[in-house]
């Protein structure tokens, strides 16, 4: 896909980036930024799902959120791969595509995938700058902030996703194997975390809670390994009631 995007988000397995900053994209999409989303494997080792019906559910996702750019990449579900060979897939893909802006995992979770994603990335994301690195364009994105997954971090910012939060709902929905939906039909597989009523309503809960701390009804909280700059101050004040 040789379209380039002003903004890339990047997951280790399909649903992570739409669970992590789903709200975002979408409100980015809505603002007429070019978004694009990679996912690093089909999630082929999960408890639930086929690699083929997930691939199918991340199409379905991306189109709720108005991603014009949808890729995946094989860095190895469940044992996620960051090697040589990985770092010159992903260097390919960010050359390509050119954001100026990436998302992704936070360097630990929960799940180990997301750490290793997280490595991936920011060793990517440099080394996509090099001349002398692999083969196209050199491109180093201007920023890369991490997403909120499973575990807790002090956030740098978070992004108002209250215009954005349908969008992100409709993009849930769309991994049926995955995520609940309320009124669904009972599938065979084991019954996961992620799977359960009680993750659903904690996704719309932890948005509620990081809105609440800066005035708005739904957020998004992400990290910045490095400070970030500001020119008005006054852009930052939190709204809603003091």
């Amino acid at each position: 896909m040789s379209a380039t995007v002003d903004v890339l988000a990047v997951g280790a397995h399909p649903d992570d980036v739409e669970l992590g900053c789903g709200g975002t994209l979408a409100r980015l999409a809505r603002a007429g930024r070019r978004v694009g989303i990679l996912h690093l494997t089909a999630g082929e080792m999960g408890t639930r799902g086929s690699a083929a019906e997930r691939r199918a559910e991340a199409e379905r996702a991306a189109a709720a959120l108005g991603a014009v750019s949808l890729d995946f990449l094989d860095c190895g579900d469940g044992g996620l791969r960051t090697g040589p060979a990985e770092e010159e897939a992903l260097i390919a893909r960010l050359r390509a595509l050119r954001p100026e802006l990436v998302l992704g995992p936070t360097p630990a979770d929960r799940h180990p995938d997301h750490g290793r994603a997280h490595r991936l990335l920011a060793d990517a994301c440099f080394y996509a700058g090099l001349a002398r690195r692999g083969t196209g364009e050199p491109h180093r994105p201007a920023a890369l902030f991490s997403y909120m997954q499973h575990d807790d971090f002090a956030p740098s910012f978070v992004v108002d996703v209250t215009d954005g939060w349908a969008a992100k709902m409709a993009a849930l929905d769309a991994y049926e194997s995955q995520i609940h939906r309320d009124g669904a039909a009972a599938r065979s597989e084991p019954l996961t975390k992620v799977a359960s009523r009680e993750f659903r309503r904690a996704v719309e809960g932890r948005a509620r809670h990081f809105g609440m701390l800066v005035g708005a009804e739904l957020g998004e909280p992400f990290w910045s390994r490095l400070p970030l700059a500001v020119g008005d101050p006054f852009r930052l004040l939190p709204g809603g009631l003091r």
